[in-house]
């Protein structure tokens, strides 16, 4: 079975799936997230290097990416303390503008985006080893069958 052409993600309450939804005008994905710019093949064993970003990604209600809010909250191993609490802010923020919003599971479309030298976005990475699956990005959360929205860390 190739990838659907709609790809359903569940949303797990207090996990890594907690801020998505559906609101007026489509759906959303909204999380905090840390990455390595794309061209970053270095070692970093003590994570010095990661970016954390704040980002929400919109979709409208048949599950086309609309556009992406992404911002860069700055580099550190970790997002703890004041740094968390800007991260969250940021998140806050970003949520706030979904009118009608309402937390709950969602089906999108394959999309990618480049920001920042990091790649965001839900992608086709199907390949005789793994059959039919879906990757998002920069959160590494893989997708497939049986489609129910459950994903692979």
């Amino acid at each position: 079975m190739p990838v659907p052409a709609l790809i359903p993600i569940a949303r797990e309450p207090g996990y890594r799936t907690d801020t998505i939804g559906r609101f007026a005008e489509g759906q959303f994905y909204a999380v905090i997230h840390g990455a390595h710019r794309d061209d970053d093949e270095e070692l970093d064993l003590r994570r010095e290097r990661i970016r954390w970003y704040a980002y929400l990604h919109r979709f409208d209600h048949a599950g086309n990416h609309v556009r992406s809010e992404i911002s860069l909250i700055g580099v550190a191993p970790y997002v703890r303390g004041e740094f968390r609490r800007r991260a969250e802010q940021r998140l806050r923020e970003l949520l706030d503008d979904l009118v009608d919003r309402d937390y709950g599971d969602i089906a999108i479309r394959p999309f990618r985006v480049l920001y920042d030298g990091v790649t965001f976005g839900l992608i086709d990475e199907s390949d005789a080893e793994r059959d039919a699956w879906a990757e998002l990005y920069p959160d590494r959360l893989g997708f497939t069958e049986p489609w129910d929205g459950t994903y692979s860390t």
